[in-house]
Protein backbone atom coordinates (compact mmCIF):
# COMPACT_ATOMS: atom_id res chain seq x y z
CA UNK A 1 0.00 0.00 0.00
CA UNK A 2 1.30 3.45 -0.91
CA UNK A 3 2.01 6.02 1.78
CA UNK A 4 2.72 9.76 1.43
CA UNK A 5 6.48 9.14 1.23
CA UNK A 6 6.02 7.15 -1.99
CA UNK A 7 4.10 9.88 -3.82
CA UNK A 8 5.72 12.11 -6.43
CA UNK A 9 3.97 15.50 -6.29
CA UNK A 10 2.54 16.90 -9.51
CA UNK A 11 4.48 19.68 -11.20
CA UNK A 12 1.41 21.90 -11.50
CA UNK A 13 -1.85 22.03 -9.54
CA UNK A 14 -4.85 23.95 -10.94
CA UNK A 15 -6.50 26.17 -8.32
CA UNK A 16 -10.14 25.12 -8.31
CA UNK A 17 -10.95 26.04 -4.71
CA UNK A 18 -9.40 28.68 -2.48
CA UNK A 19 -9.82 29.43 1.23
CA UNK A 20 -9.25 33.06 2.17
CA UNK A 21 -9.12 34.41 5.76
CA UNK A 22 -7.00 37.52 6.26
CA UNK A 23 -6.54 40.33 8.77
CA UNK A 24 -4.73 42.56 6.28
CA UNK A 25 -7.14 43.13 3.39
CA UNK A 26 -4.53 44.79 1.15
CA UNK A 27 -4.79 43.43 -2.40
CA UNK A 28 -7.53 41.00 -1.42
CA UNK A 29 -10.10 42.13 -4.01
CA UNK A 30 -7.54 41.93 -6.83
CA UNK A 31 -6.45 38.42 -5.81
CA UNK A 32 -10.03 37.20 -5.43
CA UNK A 33 -10.92 38.65 -8.84
CA UNK A 34 -8.00 36.84 -10.50
CA UNK A 35 -8.97 33.56 -8.82
CA UNK A 36 -12.58 33.96 -9.92
CA UNK A 37 -11.47 34.67 -13.50
CA UNK A 38 -9.61 31.34 -13.45
CA UNK A 39 -12.75 29.50 -12.31
CA UNK A 40 -11.80 29.01 -8.65
CA UNK A 41 -14.48 28.74 -5.97
CA UNK A 42 -13.88 31.21 -3.15
CA UNK A 43 -14.46 30.13 0.46
CA UNK A 44 -14.04 32.75 3.13
CA UNK A 45 -14.66 33.99 6.66
CA UNK A 46 -16.35 37.07 8.16
CA UNK A 47 -14.74 40.33 7.16
CA UNK A 48 -12.74 38.71 4.37
CA UNK A 49 -15.93 37.36 2.78
CA UNK A 50 -17.49 40.83 2.96
CA UNK A 51 -14.62 42.40 1.01
CA UNK A 52 -14.91 39.69 -1.64
CA UNK A 53 -18.69 40.09 -1.88
CA UNK A 54 -18.36 43.89 -2.04
CA UNK A 55 -16.11 43.37 -5.06
CA UNK A 56 -19.06 41.70 -6.79
CA UNK A 57 -17.66 38.18 -6.55
CA UNK A 58 -19.46 35.01 -5.43
CA UNK A 59 -18.18 33.70 -2.12
CA UNK A 60 -19.04 30.68 0.04
CA UNK A 61 -19.08 31.26 3.80
CA UNK A 62 -16.87 28.95 5.87
CA UNK A 63 -19.79 27.97 8.11
CA UNK A 64 -21.64 26.70 5.01
CA UNK A 65 -18.74 24.32 4.45
CA UNK A 66 -18.21 23.23 8.06
CA UNK A 67 -21.84 23.24 9.17
CA UNK A 68 -20.83 25.21 12.27
CA UNK A 69 -21.13 28.97 12.79
CA UNK A 70 -18.24 31.19 13.76
CA UNK A 71 -18.39 31.36 17.55
CA UNK A 72 -16.81 32.66 20.72
CA UNK A 73 -16.09 36.15 19.33
CA UNK A 74 -14.42 34.66 16.27
CA UNK A 75 -12.00 32.51 18.26
CA UNK A 76 -13.40 29.43 16.52
CA UNK A 77 -14.21 29.55 12.82
CA UNK A 78 -11.77 27.57 10.65
CA UNK A 79 -10.76 24.76 13.03
CA UNK A 80 -12.75 21.97 11.40
CA UNK A 81 -11.95 18.66 9.60
CA UNK A 82 -13.89 19.72 6.48
CA UNK A 83 -11.30 22.43 5.96
CA UNK A 84 -8.15 20.77 7.26
CA UNK A 85 -8.80 17.46 5.53
CA UNK A 86 -9.38 19.40 2.31
CA UNK A 87 -5.98 21.03 2.74
CA UNK A 88 -3.96 18.09 4.09
CA UNK A 89 -5.22 15.23 1.95
CA UNK A 90 -2.70 13.48 -0.32
CA UNK A 91 -4.84 13.30 -3.40
CA UNK A 92 -2.96 10.51 -5.15
CA UNK A 93 -3.46 8.16 -2.23
CA UNK A 94 -6.58 6.02 -2.67
CA UNK A 95 -7.26 5.95 1.08
CA UNK A 96 -7.18 9.75 1.34
CA UNK A 97 -9.35 10.17 -1.75
CA UNK A 98 -11.84 7.61 -0.43
CA UNK A 99 -12.05 9.39 2.96
CA UNK A 100 -12.67 12.69 1.22
CA UNK A 101 -15.46 11.16 -0.87
CA UNK A 102 -17.04 9.43 2.12
CA UNK A 103 -17.17 12.61 4.17
CA UNK A 104 -17.98 14.91 1.25
CA UNK A 105 -14.78 16.89 1.63
CA UNK A 106 -13.61 19.01 -1.27
CA UNK A 107 -9.92 19.64 -1.88
CA UNK A 108 -8.59 23.12 -1.14
CA UNK A 109 -5.87 24.10 -3.59
CA UNK A 110 -4.97 27.54 -2.27
CA UNK A 111 -4.98 28.97 1.26
CA UNK A 112 -4.64 32.72 1.76
CA UNK A 113 -4.04 33.68 5.39
CA UNK A 114 -2.34 36.50 7.23
CA UNK A 115 -2.38 36.59 10.96
CA UNK A 116 -3.91 38.65 13.73
CA UNK A 117 -1.64 41.69 14.23
CA UNK A 118 0.06 40.44 17.39
CA UNK A 119 3.35 42.14 16.60
CA UNK A 120 1.66 45.50 15.98
CA UNK A 121 -0.34 45.07 19.17
CA UNK A 122 2.64 44.47 21.48
CA UNK A 123 4.56 47.30 19.80
CA UNK A 124 2.00 49.78 21.18
CA UNK A 125 3.04 51.66 24.29
CA UNK A 126 1.03 50.54 27.31
CA UNK A 127 -0.50 47.42 25.76
CA UNK A 128 -1.97 45.10 28.40
CA UNK A 129 -1.31 41.40 28.72
CA UNK A 130 -5.01 40.69 28.03
CA UNK A 131 -4.93 42.71 24.80
CA UNK A 132 -1.83 40.89 23.64
CA UNK A 133 -3.27 37.44 24.36
CA UNK A 134 -6.50 38.28 22.53
CA UNK A 135 -4.43 39.01 19.44
CA UNK A 136 -2.76 35.60 19.39
CA UNK A 137 -4.01 33.88 16.24
CA UNK A 138 -4.85 30.17 16.52
CA UNK A 139 -6.66 29.10 13.38
CA UNK A 140 -4.43 31.14 11.08
CA UNK A 141 -1.10 29.48 12.00
CA UNK A 142 -2.82 26.08 11.86
CA UNK A 143 -4.06 26.72 8.33
CA UNK A 144 -0.67 28.04 7.26
CA UNK A 145 1.20 25.05 8.61
CA UNK A 146 -1.29 22.60 7.09
CA UNK A 147 -1.02 24.10 3.61
CA UNK A 148 2.76 24.44 3.87
CA UNK A 149 3.10 20.81 4.95
CA UNK A 150 1.01 19.67 2.00
CA UNK A 151 2.61 22.01 -0.54
CA UNK A 152 2.79 19.00 -2.85
CA UNK A 153 -0.84 19.85 -3.63
CA UNK A 154 -1.73 23.11 -1.86
CA UNK A 155 -0.37 26.62 -2.16
CA UNK A 156 -0.10 28.95 0.84
CA UNK A 157 -0.05 32.75 0.67
CA UNK A 158 0.79 34.65 3.86
CA UNK A 159 1.64 38.15 2.63
CA UNK A 160 -0.08 40.56 0.22
CA UNK A 161 3.37 41.15 -1.31
CA UNK A 162 3.13 37.60 -2.72
CA UNK A 163 -0.15 38.16 -4.55
CA UNK A 164 1.19 39.85 -7.67
CA UNK A 165 3.52 37.06 -8.75
CA UNK A 166 0.85 34.42 -8.05
CA UNK A 167 -1.77 36.30 -10.07
CA UNK A 168 0.70 36.59 -12.94
CA UNK A 169 1.47 32.84 -12.86
CA UNK A 170 -2.22 31.89 -12.66
CA UNK A 171 -2.99 33.95 -15.75
CA UNK A 172 0.09 32.81 -17.69
CA UNK A 173 -0.43 29.11 -16.98
CA UNK A 174 -3.42 28.66 -19.28
CA UNK A 175 -5.27 26.48 -16.77
CA UNK A 176 -5.11 28.55 -13.58
CA UNK A 177 -2.39 26.39 -12.06
CA UNK A 178 0.65 26.98 -9.87
CA UNK A 179 3.96 25.14 -10.17
CA UNK A 180 5.79 23.02 -7.62
CA UNK A 181 8.70 25.46 -7.34
CA UNK A 182 6.23 28.23 -6.49
CA UNK A 183 4.48 26.06 -3.92
CA UNK A 184 7.79 25.11 -2.30
CA UNK A 185 9.03 28.70 -2.14
CA UNK A 186 5.77 29.91 -0.61
CA UNK A 187 5.76 27.02 1.90
CA UNK A 188 9.24 28.00 3.08
CA UNK A 189 8.11 31.61 3.51
CA UNK A 190 5.04 30.37 5.37
CA UNK A 191 7.09 28.44 7.92
CA UNK A 192 9.30 31.50 8.42
CA UNK A 193 6.12 33.52 9.06
CA UNK A 194 4.78 31.18 11.74
CA UNK A 195 8.24 30.81 13.31
CA UNK A 196 8.58 34.59 13.59
CA UNK A 197 5.01 34.90 14.90
CA UNK A 198 5.51 32.27 17.59
CA UNK A 199 8.89 33.78 18.53
CA UNK A 200 7.24 37.18 18.99
CA UNK A 201 4.61 35.63 21.25
CA UNK A 202 7.15 33.64 23.22
CA UNK A 203 9.49 36.62 23.58
CA UNK A 204 6.70 38.92 24.73
CA UNK A 205 5.35 36.48 27.29
CA UNK A 206 8.86 35.70 28.58
CA UNK A 207 9.21 39.39 29.42
CA UNK A 208 5.95 39.51 31.38
CA UNK A 209 6.28 39.09 35.13
CA UNK A 210 3.22 36.83 35.18
CA UNK A 211 5.09 34.30 33.03
CA UNK A 212 8.56 34.78 34.54
CA UNK A 213 10.55 32.94 37.14
CA UNK A 214 11.51 34.03 40.62
CA UNK A 215 14.58 36.15 39.88
CA UNK A 216 14.86 39.42 41.82
CA UNK A 217 16.77 42.57 40.92
CA UNK A 218 19.12 44.26 43.37
CA UNK A 219 16.44 46.83 44.18
CA UNK A 220 13.98 44.07 45.08
CA UNK A 221 11.79 44.22 41.96
CA UNK A 222 10.72 40.97 40.33
CA UNK A 223 12.37 39.97 37.08
CA UNK A 224 11.41 37.27 34.59
CA UNK A 225 13.71 34.29 34.88
CA UNK A 226 15.85 33.08 31.99
CA UNK A 227 13.57 30.63 30.14
CA UNK A 228 14.63 27.08 29.19
CA UNK A 229 14.02 28.03 25.53
CA UNK A 230 15.00 31.48 24.27
CA UNK A 231 13.03 32.59 21.21
CA UNK A 232 13.30 35.81 19.26
CA UNK A 233 12.01 36.43 15.76
CA UNK A 234 13.52 38.91 13.32
CA UNK A 235 12.19 40.43 10.11
CA UNK A 236 14.48 41.64 7.34
CA UNK A 237 14.34 45.41 7.16
CA UNK A 238 16.80 45.84 4.31
CA UNK A 239 19.71 44.29 2.45
CA UNK A 240 23.06 46.03 2.93
CA UNK A 241 25.68 46.61 0.25
CA UNK A 242 28.09 44.29 2.05
CA UNK A 243 29.14 43.33 5.55
CA UNK A 244 32.03 44.27 7.76
CA UNK A 245 34.25 43.66 4.73
CA UNK A 246 33.34 43.78 1.01
CA UNK A 247 33.47 39.98 0.57
CA UNK A 248 30.78 39.45 3.26
CA UNK A 249 27.05 39.59 2.51
CA UNK A 250 24.87 41.44 5.01
CA UNK A 251 21.33 42.49 5.90
CA UNK A 252 19.67 44.41 8.72
CA UNK A 253 16.86 42.67 10.62
CA UNK A 254 14.50 44.25 13.13
CA UNK A 255 13.09 42.27 16.03
CA UNK A 256 9.50 41.16 15.47
CA UNK A 257 7.08 42.87 17.83
CA UNK A 258 9.58 45.37 19.24
CA UNK A 259 8.02 48.79 19.76
CA UNK A 260 11.17 50.40 18.33
CA UNK A 261 14.49 49.48 16.74
CA UNK A 262 17.69 51.16 15.61
CA UNK A 263 16.20 52.62 12.41
CA UNK A 264 12.55 53.09 13.42
CA UNK A 265 11.52 56.72 13.13
CA UNK A 266 14.85 57.55 11.51
CA UNK A 267 14.70 59.55 8.28
CA UNK A 268 17.68 59.72 5.99
CA UNK A 269 17.80 63.21 4.55
CA UNK A 270 20.92 62.88 2.42
CA UNK A 271 23.80 60.65 1.39
CA UNK A 272 24.60 57.11 0.42
CA UNK A 273 22.79 54.11 1.84
CA UNK A 274 23.83 52.98 5.30
CA UNK A 275 26.40 50.22 5.56
CA UNK A 276 26.89 47.37 8.03
CA UNK A 277 29.69 49.23 9.82
CA UNK A 278 27.66 52.46 9.81
CA UNK A 279 24.87 50.70 11.70
CA UNK A 280 27.21 49.20 14.27
CA UNK A 281 28.79 52.58 14.99
CA UNK A 282 25.43 54.35 14.90
CA UNK A 283 24.18 52.01 17.61
CA UNK A 284 27.27 52.73 19.73
CA UNK A 285 27.18 56.52 19.33
CA UNK A 286 23.45 56.80 20.01
CA UNK A 287 23.76 54.62 23.14
CA UNK A 288 26.37 56.99 24.59
CA UNK A 289 24.38 60.06 23.53
CA UNK A 290 21.34 58.77 25.43
CA UNK A 291 23.50 58.79 28.57
CA UNK A 292 24.21 62.51 28.02
CA UNK A 293 20.84 63.61 26.65
CA UNK A 294 20.04 66.02 29.49
CA UNK A 295 22.52 68.46 27.94
CA UNK A 296 23.53 69.51 24.45
CA UNK A 297 26.01 66.69 23.75
CA UNK A 298 28.11 65.31 20.93
CA UNK A 299 29.52 61.80 20.57
CA UNK A 300 32.01 60.71 17.92
CA UNK A 301 32.45 56.97 17.41
CA UNK A 302 34.95 55.08 15.29
CA UNK A 303 35.10 51.28 15.06
CA UNK A 304 32.52 50.92 17.83
CA UNK A 305 34.49 52.96 20.37
CA UNK A 306 34.08 56.63 21.25
CA UNK A 307 37.01 58.81 20.26
CA UNK A 308 35.33 61.87 21.73
CA UNK A 309 32.29 62.84 23.77
CA UNK A 310 31.34 66.15 25.37
CA UNK A 311 28.54 68.30 26.67
CA UNK A 312 28.33 72.03 26.04
CA UNK A 313 26.07 75.05 25.80
CA UNK A 314 25.15 74.26 22.17
CA UNK A 315 25.58 71.62 19.49
CA UNK A 316 28.52 73.58 18.13
CA UNK A 317 30.34 73.80 21.45
CA UNK A 318 29.64 70.14 22.29
CA UNK A 319 30.94 69.00 18.89
CA UNK A 320 34.07 71.13 19.02
CA UNK A 321 34.92 69.83 22.51
CA UNK A 322 34.27 66.19 21.51
CA UNK A 323 36.40 66.62 18.39
CA UNK A 324 39.29 68.07 20.41
CA UNK A 325 39.54 64.77 22.33
CA UNK A 326 40.95 62.98 19.26
CA UNK A 327 40.58 64.86 15.96
CA UNK A 328 42.75 62.35 14.11
CA UNK A 329 40.63 59.30 15.01
CA UNK A 330 37.42 61.27 14.37
CA UNK A 331 38.16 61.33 10.62
CA UNK A 332 35.50 59.14 8.98
CA UNK A 333 33.59 58.68 12.23
CA UNK A 334 29.93 58.65 13.23
CA UNK A 335 28.66 61.78 14.99
CA UNK A 336 25.53 61.88 17.15
CA UNK A 337 24.15 65.14 18.57
CA UNK A 338 21.43 65.45 21.19
CA UNK A 339 20.25 68.87 20.01
CA UNK A 340 19.28 70.31 16.59
CA UNK A 341 21.96 71.25 14.06
CA UNK A 342 22.07 74.95 13.21
CA UNK A 343 24.20 76.86 10.71
CA UNK A 344 27.14 77.31 13.10
CA UNK A 345 27.30 73.62 13.99
CA UNK A 346 26.93 72.63 10.33
CA UNK A 347 29.84 74.84 9.32
CA UNK A 348 32.07 73.15 11.90
CA UNK A 349 30.86 69.67 10.99
CA UNK A 350 31.44 70.31 7.29
CA UNK A 351 35.19 70.69 8.00
CA UNK A 352 35.41 67.04 9.11
CA UNK A 353 34.94 63.92 6.98
CA UNK A 354 31.89 62.37 8.66
CA UNK A 355 30.38 59.05 7.56
CA UNK A 356 27.07 59.53 9.39
CA UNK A 357 25.54 62.44 11.28
CA UNK A 358 22.56 61.75 13.53
CA UNK A 359 20.59 64.57 15.15
CA UNK A 360 17.02 65.38 16.25
CA UNK A 361 16.65 67.95 13.46
CA UNK A 362 18.46 70.31 11.09
CA UNK A 363 17.56 73.86 10.16
CA UNK A 364 17.47 74.91 6.50
CA UNK A 365 20.85 76.66 6.61
CA UNK A 366 22.45 73.59 8.14
CA UNK A 367 21.04 71.31 5.45
CA UNK A 368 22.18 73.61 2.66
CA UNK A 369 25.74 73.43 4.05
CA UNK A 370 25.88 69.72 4.88
CA UNK A 371 24.26 68.48 1.66
CA UNK A 372 27.11 69.96 -0.35
CA UNK A 373 29.01 66.81 0.61
CA UNK A 374 27.45 64.04 -1.50
CA UNK A 375 28.47 61.06 0.62
CA UNK A 376 27.68 62.14 4.19
CA UNK A 377 24.63 60.32 5.49
CA UNK A 378 22.37 62.76 7.32
CA UNK A 379 19.93 61.06 9.69
CA UNK A 380 17.15 62.65 11.70
CA UNK A 381 15.36 60.90 14.53
CA UNK A 382 14.30 60.74 18.16
CA UNK A 383 16.25 58.54 20.58
CA UNK A 384 13.59 58.53 23.30
CA UNK A 385 11.85 55.31 22.08
CA UNK A 386 15.11 53.38 22.49
CA UNK A 387 15.60 54.22 26.16
CA UNK A 388 15.28 51.06 28.23
CA UNK A 389 14.17 49.10 25.18
CA UNK A 390 16.41 46.07 25.54
CA UNK A 391 16.34 44.31 28.89
CA UNK A 392 18.52 41.50 27.56
CA UNK A 393 21.84 41.51 25.74
CA UNK A 394 22.06 38.66 23.21
CA UNK A 395 25.30 37.71 21.49
CA UNK A 396 25.60 34.87 18.98
CA UNK A 397 28.35 32.30 19.36
CA UNK A 398 29.08 29.18 17.34
CA UNK A 399 25.90 27.11 17.40
CA UNK A 400 24.30 29.13 20.17
CA UNK A 401 23.89 32.42 21.97
CA UNK A 402 24.95 34.08 25.19
CA UNK A 403 22.13 35.95 26.95
CA UNK A 404 22.52 38.35 29.85
CA UNK A 405 20.78 41.31 31.42
CA UNK A 406 21.59 44.53 29.62
CA UNK A 407 24.14 46.67 31.45
CA UNK A 408 21.75 49.49 32.24
CA UNK A 409 22.64 51.41 35.38
CA UNK A 410 20.99 54.41 36.98
CA UNK A 411 23.47 56.98 38.27
CA UNK A 412 23.21 56.97 42.07
CA UNK A 413 25.87 58.80 44.06
CA UNK A 414 24.30 57.50 47.26
CA UNK A 415 25.26 53.96 46.27
CA UNK A 416 28.92 54.90 45.80
CA UNK A 417 31.58 55.26 48.47
CA UNK A 418 34.51 57.63 48.81
CA UNK A 419 37.66 55.71 49.71
CA UNK A 420 40.17 58.55 50.06
CA UNK A 421 40.92 61.38 52.44
CA UNK A 422 40.10 63.90 49.72
CA UNK A 423 36.41 64.36 48.97
CA UNK A 424 35.32 65.08 45.38
CA UNK A 425 34.22 68.65 44.73
CA UNK A 426 30.99 69.30 42.88
CA UNK A 427 32.99 69.94 39.69
CA UNK A 428 34.88 66.69 40.15
CA UNK A 429 31.66 64.78 40.76
CA UNK A 430 30.35 66.13 37.46
CA UNK A 431 33.42 64.97 35.58
CA UNK A 432 33.57 61.63 37.40
CA UNK A 433 29.99 60.76 36.50
CA UNK A 434 30.45 62.03 32.95
CA UNK A 435 33.57 59.87 32.49
CA UNK A 436 31.79 56.90 34.09
CA UNK A 437 28.82 57.21 31.70
CA UNK A 438 31.08 57.27 28.66
CA UNK A 439 33.41 54.56 30.00
CA UNK A 440 30.60 51.99 30.17
CA UNK A 441 30.45 52.09 26.36
CA UNK A 442 34.17 51.70 25.73
CA UNK A 443 35.63 48.29 24.90
CA UNK A 444 37.46 46.69 27.82
CA UNK A 445 39.93 47.24 29.21
CA UNK A 446 38.59 50.80 29.32
CA UNK A 447 40.04 54.00 30.75
CA UNK A 448 38.42 57.40 30.16
CA UNK A 449 39.88 60.77 31.16
CA UNK A 450 37.46 63.71 31.32
CA UNK A 451 37.67 67.38 32.16
CA UNK A 452 34.97 70.07 32.26
CA UNK A 453 32.36 67.76 30.72
CA UNK A 454 34.47 66.47 27.83
CA UNK A 455 36.67 63.45 27.20
CA UNK A 456 40.35 64.38 27.01
CA UNK A 457 41.80 60.90 26.55
CA UNK A 458 40.40 57.40 25.96
CA UNK A 459 42.20 54.08 26.21
CA UNK A 460 40.13 51.25 24.75
CA UNK A 461 40.26 47.53 24.07
CA UNK A 462 43.65 46.70 25.52
CA UNK A 463 44.58 43.42 27.14
CA UNK A 464 46.36 45.37 29.90
CA UNK A 465 44.68 48.10 31.95
CA UNK A 466 48.09 49.76 32.23
CA UNK A 467 48.24 50.04 28.44
CA UNK A 468 44.74 51.57 28.33
CA UNK A 469 45.75 54.13 30.95
CA UNK A 470 48.94 54.93 29.06
CA UNK A 471 47.21 55.23 25.66
CA UNK A 472 44.66 57.63 27.09
CA UNK A 473 47.41 59.90 28.40
CA UNK A 474 49.30 59.66 25.12
CA UNK A 475 46.17 60.68 23.21
CA UNK A 476 45.73 63.72 25.43
CA UNK A 477 49.37 64.72 25.05
CA UNK A 478 49.29 64.16 21.29
CA UNK A 479 46.37 66.58 20.91
CA UNK A 480 47.64 69.19 23.34
CA UNK A 481 45.11 68.54 26.10
CA UNK A 482 45.98 69.21 29.73
CA UNK A 483 45.07 66.46 32.20
CA UNK A 484 45.79 68.60 35.25
CA UNK A 485 42.78 68.23 37.53
CA UNK A 486 41.08 65.72 35.20
CA UNK A 487 38.86 62.82 36.26
CA UNK A 488 39.72 59.20 35.44
CA UNK A 489 37.22 56.35 35.05
CA UNK A 490 38.08 52.65 34.90
CA UNK A 491 35.65 49.88 33.97
CA UNK A 492 37.19 47.46 36.48
CA UNK A 493 39.37 47.63 39.58
CA UNK A 494 43.09 48.34 39.48
CA UNK A 495 44.80 45.06 40.42
CA UNK A 496 47.95 47.09 41.10
CA UNK A 497 48.35 50.86 41.37
CA UNK A 498 50.57 51.08 38.25
CA UNK A 499 47.72 51.91 35.82
CA UNK A 500 46.26 54.43 38.24
CA UNK A 501 49.66 55.97 38.79
CA UNK A 502 49.95 56.78 35.07
CA UNK A 503 46.85 58.94 35.37
CA UNK A 504 47.94 60.52 38.66
CA UNK A 505 51.34 61.40 37.22
CA UNK A 506 49.58 63.10 34.29
CA UNK A 507 47.58 65.32 36.65
CA UNK A 508 44.44 63.33 37.45
CA UNK A 509 42.91 64.36 40.78
CA UNK A 510 39.63 62.42 40.83
CA UNK A 511 39.14 58.71 40.09
CA UNK A 512 36.05 56.53 39.76
CA UNK A 513 36.36 52.75 39.65
CA UNK A 514 34.46 49.67 40.91
CA UNK A 515 36.95 48.63 43.59
CA UNK A 516 37.01 45.05 44.85
CA UNK A 517 40.66 44.16 44.35
CA UNK A 518 42.51 42.40 47.16
CA UNK A 519 45.02 45.24 46.73
CA UNK A 520 42.55 48.14 46.76
CA UNK A 521 44.49 49.72 49.63
CA UNK A 522 47.53 50.12 47.35
CA UNK A 523 45.49 52.16 44.86
CA UNK A 524 43.82 54.15 47.65
CA UNK A 525 47.24 54.90 49.14
CA UNK A 526 48.49 56.09 45.73
CA UNK A 527 45.48 58.39 45.37
CA UNK A 528 45.97 59.76 48.89
CA UNK A 529 49.64 60.41 48.19
CA UNK A 530 48.67 62.48 45.16
CA UNK A 531 45.89 64.28 47.01
CA UNK A 532 43.32 62.77 44.65
CA UNK A 533 39.75 61.75 45.48
CA UNK A 534 38.68 58.18 44.69
CA UNK A 535 35.08 56.99 44.34
CA UNK A 536 34.22 53.28 44.43
CA UNK A 537 31.02 52.27 42.61
CA UNK A 538 30.92 48.57 43.49
CA UNK A 539 29.99 47.78 39.88
CA UNK A 540 32.25 46.50 37.12
CA UNK A 541 31.41 47.40 33.51
CA UNK A 542 33.33 45.10 31.17
CA UNK A 543 32.36 45.41 27.52
CA UNK A 544 33.83 42.67 25.34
Amino acid sequence: MLDPLDITPPDRVPVRRALLSVSDKTGLAELATALHEQGAELVSTGGTAKVIADAGLPVVAVDDVTGFPEMMDGRVKTLHPRLFAGILGVRDLDAHAAAATEHEIGWIDLVVVNLYPFEDTIAREGVTLAEAIENIDIGGPSLIRAAAKNHAYATILTDPAQYGAVIEELRASGDGSLGLDTRRTLALQAYATTARYDAAISGFLQEQEAFGGTDTAEDGTALPGFPPTFSRGYVKDRDLRYGENPHQRAAYYRRAGSRAHLLSGVHQLHGKELSFNNLLDLEASRAIARELADDPAAVIVKHNNPCGAAIGDSSLQAFERALASDPVSAFGGIVTLTRPVDKAAAEALSQLFVEVLFAPSYDEDALSILTQKPNVRLLQGDDAPLRGLERLDVRPVAGGALVQDADGVVVDRAGMSIATEAQPTDEQWRDLLFAWRVMRHVKSNAIVYAKDGATVGIGAGQMSRVDSARIGVEKATEHGLDLTGAAMASDAFFPFPDGLQIGLDAGVRAVIQPGGSMRDELSIDAANAAGAAMVLTGRRHFRH
